[in-house]
């Protein structure tokens, strides 16, 4: 392991047994001989045809025979009104409550076909296909973001949402309808899928056998585990992840950074040169929560994993919208997530005159404040934003606390590391500085539901009291110290830094919790676990520490002074 190394866009990890194999001929070549009913389920989103298409020509290139069923000609004639909740209040544009629908609702009656005769192989594929009694079952997977990506490019206009394969694809729906419905129905099958498929290259698809998945997940459980990164772009977006980390902007720009946002994360796994593929993170914690987690965490958050991390990159940019997150009843009832959308914001770099915007001053007045609003949507008039919430400087190290309510928008010029809580689904946006879309169009805000969950409790000086913390030692050795720099009372987490002198190391344990770590200033670190593991972090890295990891080492490397962000659930 090099004692240094820059930002790693693909990082991976070896399967723990077996090995990735590469198009649909070897995946077809572990297939027994004689006939079989072999399902392939996976998300809407996939080109179905062309995977039946590329299984069908791989099994006639063995010589064995093909026959094929779709299981979405077999979906209920109101198969998409039975996927999604009703909006609330009705009519709502924005947002939907999350679907508590099942895949099986899709049917009427779900097929259950006979196995064929000879040595054919009945292909039974689509969403669903494992609800029809196959004897063998592989789960073909594509990541969240190509869907979204296409949805929001126009590229996929039908059949990219779940039972509505003649329908334009909207993102509401892949956010609140599909996903939460398809992660579902994932997860119960993962323990017996024979074969993992990543369709992201649909001509040389990439395969992992299901025991050997399995086994790498239990093994990845158990040590420091990093997940792919990715940057989007937005109006709003900026230049430095392009010219710091080496992305490629989609759309002229880095914006928001996806560094762990459970519900979209994925670890690689394959082979130094050879195929990989990408495993949803949630499986980890579906599979082994107690190992990722920890105890108490399972026990309050089920198996989802409550804490992300992602970069707001707007260096070269403008600033966020003014919006705020909903209040934990509010995102319970309305929207049927089960724990608020807390966030804070780490300034990691910024350019000189930066700002962050938080909390409300002293006098300010909601009501004027919603006038206001509804004048920069109807009449575009520019908004006072900070008539009504307060301007700070955009100082490197400093953290802003952000509980559910608090209005708030980091500024133009910035690198923002945002620890939060995991929903990352309800921006509740107020003003948008009376920007334009690529097509003209002004983006929506919701502002109805940010007026609903405005917290204006806390203003003037107790927003720099309370949301704006100092540092304060939490422990130390020669060479280091551990600070908390952000917790308060109703965030179920809190927020630290360990700062490292060159070639000094801390120690640390989880608990029996899991520690998410991130490089916000220096070279590097090393991670060492007391059953052997390392793990190196460059900067702008995280990482994620599962709880089974017990007893661990931090060392600093390179020349520099090494600061990491670290955030764990604290104790009820």
């Amino acid at each position: 392991m090099p004692a240094t190394r820059t930002y790693d866009r693909h990082p991976s990890y070896q399967p723990a047994a077996g090995q990735v194999s590469a198009d649909w001929p070897a995946a077809v070549g572990t297939l027994p001989p004689g006939p079989l009913v072999l399902s392939v389920d996976g998300p809407a989103a996939l080109d179905w045809d062309a995977l039946a298409g590329g299984v069908t020509a791989a099994l006639r290139g063995a010589g064995r025979r093909a026959e094929v069923l779709d299981v979405r000609e077999h979906y209920a004639p109101s198969a998409g009104e039975r996927m999604a909740a009703e909006p609330v209040p009705a009519g709502d544009p924005f947002f939907t409550p999350l679907s508590e629908a099942q895949v099986a609702d899709l049917f009427d009656a779900v097929p259950q076909p006979e196995r064929p005769l000879g040595d054919t192989v009945l292909l039974v594929y689509g969403p669903g296909a494992s609800l029809c009694g196959p004897d063998l079952l592989w789960y073909a997977d594509l990541p969240k973001r190509y869907a979204e990506a296409a949805v929001a490019r126009g590229e996929l206009p039908t059949g990219v949402n779940l039972g509505s394969p003649r329908e334009p694809g909207r993102l509401v729906r892949l956010f609140y309808t599909d996903w939460p419905v398809l992660d579902r129905h994932r997860d119960a099958i993962a323990g017996r899928v024979d074969r993992w498929i990543d369709v992201q290259d649909p001509a040389a698809p990439a395969s992992l056998d299901g025991a050997a998945l399995r086994a790498t997940l239990a093994h990845l459980a158990r040590g420091p585990v990093r997940t792919r990164p990715y940057f989007n772009s937005t109006p709003w977006g900026g230049q430095w992840a392009a010219s710091e980390l080496g992305f490629t902007p989609q759309a002229g720009n880095t914006a928001l950074g996806y560094e762990l946002i459970a519900p979209e994360a994925g670890v690689l796994v394959g082979g130094e040169g050879g195929p990989h593929i990408e495993v949803p993170f949630q499986l980890l914690c579906v599979q082994h929560p107690q190992d990722m987690l920890g105890e108490e965490v399972h026990r309050r958050f089920g198996t989802s994993f409550p804490i992300r991390f992602d970069y707001l990159d707007t260096m070269g940019g403008g600033n966020l919208s003014l919006h705020l997150h909903p209040q934990e009843r509010y995102i319970r009832e309305v929207f049927g997530w089960p724990y608020t959308q807390h966030e804070t914001y780490y300034v990691t770099a910024a350019e000189e005159g930066a700002r962050v915007l938080l909390g409300l001053t002293e006098h300010a007045d909601a009501d004027i404040l919603r006038g206001q609003v509804e004048d920069a949507i109807t009449e575009g008039t520019p908004l006072p934003v900070e008539d009504h919430v307060q301007s700070h400087d955009s100082t490197v190290g400093q953290l802003f606390m952000i509980p559910a309510g608090t209005p708030h928008a980091s500024g133009a010029g910035n690198l923002v590391l945002e620890v939060s809580a995991t929903p990352y689904l309800y921006s509740l946006r107020l003003y948008d500085w009376l920007r334009k879309d690529a097509s003209g169009a002004s983006r929506p805000l919701p502002y109805e539901h940010g007026f609903a969950n405005l917290d204006t409790a806390r203003r003037g000086d107790d927003v720099t009291k309370d949301l704006v913390q100092q540092p304060r030692t939490l422990r130390e050795g020669e060479g280091w110290r551990e600070e908390v720099i952000g917790a308060l009372p109703e965030m179920f987490y809190a927020v630290h830094r360990l700062v490292l002198d060159p070639d000094t190391s801390a120690p640390d344990d989880t608990a029996g919790r899991f520690h998410i770590l991130n490089v916000a200033a220096g070279r590097g670190a090393v991670i060492e676990t007391h059953d052997g593991r390392t793990h190196f972090l460059a900067y702008a890295e995280t990482l994620t520490v599962p709880a089974a990891v017990g007893a661990y080492r931090i060392r600093a490397a390179g020349s520099d002074e090494v600061h990491i962000v670290k955030a764990l659930v604290v104790e009820q």
